[in-house]
């Protein structure tokens, strides 16, 4: 790997020592430096409240390798990479906002000194989405738009009404072209191994249809808890954290017809034209629930209704998916850890008596480097005729010759060159609200569920008699 021709690059990282920057942005950004595929010269400028030195600065960086990235692992590729990237940390303290930009125009200006000519910004709001609104209207105050480029964390707005509201400030100061709205989901090697199994594969291009596919399920549940993000977390809840963001951006990548070509216009525009399919959310089709013991959490009120967990059946209208449902489900403490997609296959008709109502999956494992997975049903060796089912995998990891990115390191390096193919659009986050709408103007009552299980027992039910491929088996009449 190696960098394009790339004008020299200043990023700047809005809330540079929060829990985000720390865990993600920042151990991004190093792998990137590592993989030589920043611009040749390129700076980066954390920001903050707080008034803190370069050297200072540069140390909390390190810190953050050490727990989130290569440092603390003994690496010494990473550690030798190290000095030089630390060589180029900038911090500009006191804030920023339209009527005092604290430092960060000084930091900027030697900055620029330093780059020479033709420099652009990177701006990341690496920040809770209540500064969003300021950050921007700082950014346009103080002029630095131009020749920018600005990355926006989810979740992006709260409701249709916030999310409208935030998008016309953001395209009065910015050219659609210029936003970047994250969904690390979207980075991952599996989620875009989707469209080299589909479209190079004729074996499952020919059955991604409602012929042949009886419902889709989109499965993220975790076994963590909230305990690190309580405050964020008890004001966003499950649905709002995860389902018009992350997974209904995964189904609109499963529904979406054959793009033109892969070219990043052409796949945004795939992705997105198949939102507009998306049927409004019944509230009758959505179970939420909340892990008991969520309450006794510090930063939780303790008469919280926040939901935890979320499970939903969306349906997707259009003539390639018209009633298949689409069941899609995550939640915190839950009996396991797993990212997945998977296309429960129709029974074929036939002589055989008995097969399994999960006997044909073909799942993409989206955890790590990806893995694909297909489910068959085969007889079982020995003398009678009975069935049973096996299961084939393959990592993606295994695949010869590749480097796989971490989402946010694949996500940021889009950015640097450019490439909107893996980002959510305007209109197609419009599209995704509008579908969401429903369950927020008549949500249905918050149910318990034990920690280590599978949620809400009205959750079970969603996917019929075949039930969940994640969890336990459907009972047998």
């Amino acid at each position: 790997m190696s960098a394009p021709d790339l004008p020299p690059t200043v990023f700047v990282v809005f809330g540079a020592t929060g829990d985000l920057a720390r865990r993600m942005v920042l151990p991004a950004f190093f792998e990137l430096a590592r993989l030589d595929l920043l611009p040749r010269d390129w700076r980066l400028i954390g920001n903050g409240r707080g008034d803190v030195s370069h050297v200072d600065f540069a140390d909390l960086v390190h810190d953050a390798l050490e727990e989130f990235g290569p440092l603390g692992d003994g690496d010494d590729d990473a550690a030798d990479s190290w000095p030089a990237f630390a060589e180029r940390l900038r911090f500009a303290g006191g804030g920023f906002d339209s009527d005092d930009p604290g430092s960060l125009l000084d930091v900027l200006a030697e900055a620029r000194e330093d780059l020479g000519d033709g420099v652009q910004y990177v701006h990341y709001l690496a920040v809770p989405p209540s500064a969003f609104d300021g950050l921007t209207r700082g950014l346009d105050a103080h002029g630095l738009t131009e020749n920018a480029r600005v990355v926006y964390e989810k979740p992006y707005g709260t409701s249709p009404d916030s999310f409208r509201e935030l998008d016309e400030l953001v395209l009065s100061v910015l050219d659609e072209e210029q936003v970047f709205r994250i969904d690390h989901f979207l980075g991952k090697e599996g989620t875009q191994d989707l469209h080299v199994l589909r479209f190079a594969n004729g074996m499952f291009e020919h059955l991604w249809s409602r012929e042949h596919v009886a419902q889709v399920q989109i499965d993220v549940p975790e076994e963590l808890d909230v305990a690190q993000r309580a405050t964020f977390y008890d004001a966003t809840g499950a649905a709002l954290d995860m389902l018009v963001t992350h997974l209904f951006q995964l189904a609109a990548e499963v529904a979406m017809e054959p793009p033109v070509s892969l070219a990043a216009a052409d796949l945004l525009a795939a992705r997105e034209g198949v939102l507009d399919a998306f049927r409004p959310l019944d509230p009758d089709d959505v179970v939420l629930g909340q892990f008991e013991g969520y309450t006794d959490i510090e930063g939780v009120d303790d008469d919280s209704a926040t939901d935890t967990f979320v499970a939903a059946r969306l349906w997707v209208d259009t003539d390639r998916w018209r009633d298949v449902p689409f069941l899609l489900r995550t939640g915190k403490r839950m009996a396991a850890s797993e990212q997945r997609v998977s296309l429960c296959l129709r029974t074929p008709d036939g002589p055989l008596d008995d097969i399994p109502g999960q006997g044909n999956v073909l799942t993409l494992s989206l955890s790590g480097s990806g893995a694909v997975e297909l489910r068959l049903v085969a007889k079982r060796p020995g003398p009678g005729l009975e069935l049973s089912t096996g299961t084939a995998v393959l990592q993606l990891s295994d695949v010869s010759g590749g480097t796989p990115l971490p989402p946010y390191v694949s996500l940021l390096h889009d950015v640097v060159t450019g490439d909107r193919s893996l980002f959510t659009s305007s209109q197609g986050l419009a599209r995704a609200w509008a579908a969401f709408a429903p369950l927020q103007q008549k949500p249905p009552e918050v149910q318990p569920y034990a920690p280590g299980s599978w949620g809400p027992e009205a959750a079970l039910e969603l996917p019929g008699p075949c039930g969940w491929v994640l969890g336990p088996a459907p009972e047998q009449d």
